[in-house]
């Protein structure tokens, strides 16, 4: 037994010897035992990752890879901090990432969210994991975005909570978090039918001037303030532009204006109407007592994490008072002239026309049709820095950086015309007045511009040739308004198509008649057939259409010969540029809005010359003119 033990001992010796051996490289020494043992291999197999598509897109040099990944192996620092260090952006790194784990990456905006999809899934759960549905597909799968591509447990989980099929996009963090703030009705932590419920208990007040005491009280109850903050909340999240509150028999109704058109957006108890008043008069600084005569104020608040600025107008009626409140985002002013719809022609004409370094530079057309919003995106083109930039404006609707505004006072004598004259003793190159109103204002704006000075401003006419008829009414000698004038845009806004419910249509037979002249088939058209996103009304978004009169020597001579509204708009049409309806018709050709839409807002009679008569283009204009003149008075 003994021996036995020694000798399975010895063997045990000399295996191991043979793998010492062996792992010093003396393979010979051991033959066949290679098969049982290999030594450690001198490079390692590494798998694919987000470094290695970054240098196949060349975002990422061989120099920086080798850095990442010696910091990787020595330190065991997280590559994608690695990778931030070197330089790359965490839209890079997730578009990396997207194509490793065979996704698309895609940009997503709030305006492509479905809501219906994304209230599938709780709006925390959203921003605690960065996966969010977007919509829900043609073939009933939803549409998911993540900034996580490789947490397919969060994929997995979205399923389970949906009980749909899955298609993945990977997106950044900043448009989740932006889709959650538009998204998010939870802001909302109260029902409004129950605030109106709960308002049966608030005793308002009589029309009594006495009772204001009485009055502020009501105006301060919680469910009021509430309710005003919902109007105000809501309005800015529908993209309102106005609020609408208008007092009724036995009911107070609310709507607000979307892309220029009234929705009805709720109906609140009469006996509410005196506390959401004054609840608005306290926060606007008017007087709540006073509730004879109009009045006008404004309200500085901040909604959805931005500045909002609402201008408060109040008016009696037989029923009560009337309040109209018109928002004022200056997030969406700022818009630039290559998206306020211009064609690409009529955008390098109009950027001539400011780059000039003196003259008058005319936005025309009625109220509403964004004239403010063009005259704002052209001086933004200019350079402030070495150029002294003022406006004149009543009121001054949205406070610019790059600019001095004077605001109108007319009660303390600070007129258009006085602020026109005490501007251009301080030194200005740009002026921008809000509106040319009377003779004075139009006479300083013209002796400016004819000693050196590039004025913009609006007027008050239905299209570009007009504005020089209307300058010789108001008392302009038509001599100076050749030698001061440089061009004139007319614009309208229109409703762009839903792209949500866009889809091809055929025009009716009354339709048909004026798409001859654009040489648009019947069949090329396309409408919106209504849905969720659009309020069922087809259109969501606006856009403008233009109408440029560029002021040549030929068209000079022609103001100095005739002004007259017809010798203008025969000369327009002799210079080939097209006019509002024209434009309209080609945008409608583009998809982009309907035919409907066009007629709305442009006058069919403009499109050519043989459809009017010499008196009823007189009588037009004037009755025209004098119809805005009231609404801005």
């Amino acid at each position: 037994m003994k021996r036995i033990f020694g000798k399975k001992t010895e063997q045990r010796e000399t295996d191991y010897s043979a793998v010492l051996d062996l792992d010093a490289g003396q393979t010979d020494l051991a033959p066949g035992l290679q098969n049982l043992y290999s030594p450690q291999a001198t490079t390692q197999t590494r798998i694919r990752d987000i470094a290695d598509i970054l240098l196949e897109n060349q975002q990422l040099s061989a120099e920086q890879l080798d850095y990442v990944r010696n910091q990787q192996q020595e330190k065991g620092t997280d590559i994608e901090q690695l990778l931030t260090e070197q330089g790359l952006s965490t839209e890079q790194i997730l578009q990396a990432k997207a194509e490793l784990y065979g996704y698309e990456f895609k940009k997503i905006v709030p305006e492509q969210i479905d809501r219906k999809a994304f209230s599938l899934m709780d709006i925390k759960y959203i921003q605690a994991n960065y996966v969010m549905p977007v919509k829900i597909n043609e073939d009933g799968s939803l549409l998911v975005a993540t900034t996580q591509p490789a947490n397919v447990f969060g994929i997995d989980d979205v399923k389970r909570q949906t009980g749909m099929a899955v298609d993945v996009v990977v997106c950044t963090p900043e448009d989740i978090e932006a889709a959650c703030e538009e998204c998010d009705d939870s802001k909302f932590d109260y029902n409004v039918d129950d605030l109106m419920i709960e308002m049966e208990d608030i005793e308002l007040v009589q029309d009594d001037e006495e009772d204001v005491e009485d009055l502020e009280k009501s105006a301060g109850e919680s469910p009021v303030i509430k309710f005003v903050n919902f109007l105000l909340s809501n309005a800015l999240h529908e993209g309102a532009s106005d609020i609408h509150i208008e007092p009724k028999e036995k009911y107070t109704k609310i709507r607000y204006r979307i892309d220029g058109i009234l929705f009805d957006a709720k109906q609140a108890p009469s006996k509410m109407h005196a506390a959401i008043v004054s609840r608005l008069k306290i926060m606007a600084n008017l007087d709540i007592s006073e509730r004879r005569v109009p009045q006008d104020g404004k309200i500085a608040v901040i909604m959805g994490g931005r500045g909002i600025d609402l201008r408060v107008s109040v008016l009696p009626t037989s029923h009560g008072e009337k309040v109209v409140i018109r928002l004022l985002d200056s997030s969406s002013i700022m818009i630039g002239l290559d998206q306020s719809g211009m064609e690409t022609r009529i955008i390098e004409a109009f950027q001539e026309q400011i780059a000039q370094p003196h003259g008058i530079l005319l936005v025309t057309g009625p109220t509403g049709s964004g004239k403010s919003t063009t005259l704002y995106s052209a001086l933004a083109q200019m350079d402030s820095d070495r150029l002294n930039v003022s406006t004149v404006e009543d009121p001054v609707e949205y406070n610019l950086e790059f600019c001095n505004q004077v605001q109108v006072n007319e009660k303390a004598g600070l007129t258009f015309a006085g602020s026109l004259r005490s501007l251009l003793r301080q030194d200005p190159d740009i002026i921008m007045v809000g509106e040319i109103r009377d003779q004075e204002t139009a006479r300083i704006a013209v002796q400016a511009a004819l000693t050196g000075h590039l004025v913009l401003s609006t007027l008050h006419t239905n299209d570009a040739p007009s504005s020089v008829s209307r300058l010789v009414n108001i008392g302009i000698e038509p001599y100076l308004i050749a030698a001061s004038l440089n061009g004139i845009l007319a614009q309208r806004l229109v409703r762009r198509i839903c792209t949500n419910c866009k889809e091809p249509f055929t025009a009716p037979d009354n339709l048909r008649k004026y798409l001859e002249t654009a040489q648009i088939e019947p069949h090329e058209l396309m409408h919106g057939k209504g849905c969720d996103q659009c309020r069922e009304s087809g259109y969501a978004g606006r856009c403008g259409i233009h109408e440029l009169l560029v002021v040549d020597e030929e068209f000079r001579q022609i103001i100095n010969a005739d002004s007259s509204v017809n010798s203008m708009r025969r000369a327009f049409r002799k210079s080939e540029w097209p006019n509002l309806f024209e434009d309209g018709l080609q945008k409608a050709k583009d998809g982009i809005t309907t035919i409907e839409e066009i007629l709305r807002v442009a006058e069919v009679d403009s499109a050519t010359d043989s459809e009017i008569s010499p008196v009823q283009s007189q009588e037009n204009t004037e009755s025209n003119y004098q119809e805005h003149e009231d609404q801005a008075g």
